[in-house]
């Protein structure tokens, strides 16, 4: 039946991605996911008992209580059971569970207190509200009375792996331990089909990444934000369906001072395992982007409030892609942002592949021989901005105080030349660097860019890769 219900919603995905994108643009899409699931080979395995004994030996001096805040309302009793069961299988036992009621009817009250009755666990602490407030105002209900040093996030119908508190008590200890007070901690995620009981679509996250976070919320779940900001920042009901991204967005603003170029993004830990299982069903946004459309809308204003705190003259669109969004800076994004030292996008081959562009700090290229059309799977990762190491110098522009390092490492004048580019049926002017008087091969190119790029980030900037530039060799 699970399987029926993923088919049945990629039908209705498909119907709703044609009447918006266009038939090329669902053909690309269409043909990209299926190369995707042919591709997928996940199987979730849980820890053993052995392995969680030791994890529970090794952490219990551990001092940090994690307060885990629930907003229910109507829970199914099987997923709000299995919520529960979840955090009280925790390898770690430091921990406490808010769950905060605006049901009108009382099956949760009952399903709760009969769980706490029979397991004689106190650590679960049960509120009934008086009124439903909205998924923010409900959740700060549960942020007020949370007594932890970090504050995390569950929805009542999904559940957490049982060594999810475990990872993040030790994330925070090492980190500790580095002279670094962790603010905000995530990890990776999968979905849960219920239906066929399988874990599926497994999400593994970037490490923080600035422009990444401007364009879409990966980071989503398993979240934790330190109490005393979580406290002071409280969710905002005004983004309600998007109240965690513009908690996000605000907890990189705070660390984020006027004074200072790049926020303090050491602060921001990410756990590179699946923590957290997003359950999929109907109603979810996990199976249908549909079912919320108004949380697509909250996200794009919640954004474009970051760019306005920030000063950033731009505005805020929606992509192709629910939940997706593109920044338009005005005039441009290094005229805008002082903290971007280079810019740079795609270069295509004569197949329309990607053969150049953003690079990591070993000189791969970012989504190398994806073919241009395509995004980069459900993620749509190589269609994103995106902060990188290195952008190729045949296809970047640098910001004017750090034009000399381009002289110093190519031995030319920094210079820019106007490209005319076609995208579909429209004609558009692009600047690039002008590189004429160099003759290198591939990989002569890709390492005068890598060595561009480090020289870049050493002076403080970000070097931030656009997919929207696209030029063809």
């Amino acid at each position: 039946m699970g399987n029926r219900i993923l088919r049945i919603d990629n039908v209705r995905k498909t119907v709703n991605y044609l009447k918006k994108n266009g038939l090329a643009g669902t053909f690309y899409a269409a043909a990209e996911r299926v190369q995707e699931e042919r591709k997928a080979d996940y199987r979730y395995t849980a820890p053993d008992a052995e392995t969680l004994a030791k994890q529970r030996e090794e952490t219990a001096d551990y001092p940090y209580l994690f307060s885990i805040v629930v907003p229910a309302y109507e829970t199914k009793e099987t997923y709000l059971r299995e919520m529960i069961a979840s955090v009280q299988s925790q390898s770690y036992v430091r921990w406490e569970l808010l769950i905060m009621d605006a049901s009108m009817g009382s099956d949760v009250e009952r399903t709760v207190r009969q769980i706490i009755h029979d397991t004689d666990d106190m650590r679960i602490r049960y509120s009934r509200l008086s009124e439903n407030r909205g998924i923010a105002e409900n959740t700060n209900a549960g942020i007020a009375a949370a007594a932890g040093e970090y504050i995390a996030l569950l929805d009542h119908d999904d559940f957490i792996t049982p060594d999810a508190l475990y990872n993040m008590a030790v994330c925070v200890h090492q980190s500790r331990r580095a002279g670094v007070s962790p603010i905000l901690l995530y990890s990776d995620e999968d979905k849960f089909d219920e239906g066929a009981q399988t874990y599926v679509f497994p999400n593994k996250k970037r490490e923080f990444n600035l422009d990444l976070i401007l364009s879409n919320n990966y980071i989503c779940h398993f979240m934790a934000v330190e109490t005393g900001l979580m406290k002071r920042l409280r969710l905002r009901a005004d983004y309600d369906g998007a109240q965690d991204y513009d908690l996000v967005l605000r907890v990189v603003d705070s660390l984020w001072p006027d004074s200072a170029l790049v926020p303090e993004t050491a602060r921001i830990c990410h756990i590179p395992k699946v923590l957290y299982h997003w359950r999929s069903h109907r109603d979810s946004t996990a199976l249908n982007t549909g079912s919320k459309t108004y949380a697509y809308e909250a996200g794009r204003r919640a954004l474009a409030d970051f760019c306005a705190k920030r000063g950033f003259q731009a505005e805020v669109g929606h992509s192709l892609h629910l939940g997706f969004y593109r920044i338009a800076y005005e005039p441009d994004l290094l005229g805008v942002r002082r903290d971007v030292g280079m810019v740079g996008g795609r270069i295509l081959n004569r197949k329309g592949c990607l053969l150049a562009g953003g690079y990591d700090e070993a000189g791969r290229c970012l989504y190398e021989g994806l073919p241009a059309r395509f995004t980069g799977g459900s993620t749509h990762l190589a269609a994103l901005r995106q902060d990188c190491a290195a952008a190729d110098i045949r296809c970047m522009r640098l910001r004017e105080e750090l034009q000399p390092l381009f002289s110093e490492i190519t031995g030319l004048p920094y210079r820019e030349k106007s490209l005319t580019v076609r995208e579909g049926r429209e004609k558009r002017e692009i600047r690039t660097a002008d590189v004429s008087g160099l003759t290198c091969d591939e990989a002569g190119y890709r390492k005068l860019s890598v060595a561009l790029g480090e020289a870049v980030r050493r002076e403080g900037y970000l070097v931030v890769w656009d997919p929207g530039i696209t030029i063809r060799l």
